[in-house]
């Protein structure tokens, strides 16, 4: 299966591949940047930080939206790392844009959603920004595979796919299930296609992220 696709051209180094982190939201100007400072000083290549936050039920806290990108601004140009925040509407993508954002990621529940994702994709047109697609909730590679389609369809060439687990009733170990034969199988069909791992959304626990790490690896 062909997208037409260019290099990522992701910062890395020698000693490791490519590190992104962050909190998963950004909640305070002074947490977002100590956070920084500190993945900065380790060597970090990119800082991720949750703007829009979706919640399964109402109520809980949503993000700081329009309001924290000035934020993630500032991280750019006092440390240097790229920025990165989920976007799930064309508003999002929009105001991301607006104020810098260097890398898009769409979240798992968007990406299940192939309205949403066109809605999406007809919001990138004529734009040149990396985007990652994280796998979508549930199982289904075809699923995962249109949503890349999508968007690389709206012209984006820049595209990476994440690998973030998959939701079960039945959580076992990890929050989210690795389920490795899927990405292996994504890799099998679209051979070029970066692939990221979300250590922290399959593991959910601290313990488990360098084990996961190396197993993505």
């Amino acid at each position: 299966m062909e997208l037409e696709l260019e290099p990522l051209n992701f910062p890395s180094d020698q000693e490791r591949p490519c590190v992104i982190a962050g909190p998963c939201s950004a909640e305070t100007e002074e947490q977002v940047m100590t956070t920084a400072r500190q993945l900065a000083a380790k060597g970090c290549h990119m800082f991720r930080a949750g703007v829009w936050k979706p919640r399964t039920k109402p109520g809980g806290f949503e993000g700081n939206g329009e309001a924290a990108l000035p934020w993630m601004k500032l991280v750019k140009e006092e440390t240097g790392m790229l920025t990165a925040t989920e976007v799930a509407t064309p508003e999002h993508v929009e105001l991301a844009l607006k104020y810098g954002i260097d890398i898009l990621w769409i979240g798992a529940r968007t990406s299940a959603n192939p309205f949403a994702m066109q809605s999406l994709a007809d919001s990138l047109k004529g734009v040149d920004v990396p985007v990652l697609v994280k796998n979508p909730v549930n199982p289904d590679l075809e699923l995962w595979i249109g949503a890349l389609q999508r968007i690389n369809q709206a012209g984006i060439k820049k595209l990476g796919a994440i690998h973030r687990g998959f939701s079960s009733f039945d959580k076992k170990i990890y929050r989210n299930l690795p389920m490795w034969q899927i990405p292996i199988e994504l890799h099998r069909r679209i051979p070029q296609l970066p692939i990221i791992c979300d250590p922290s959304h399959i593991g959910g626990r601290r313990d488990l992220i360098a084990p996961l790490c190396q197993q993505a690896m």
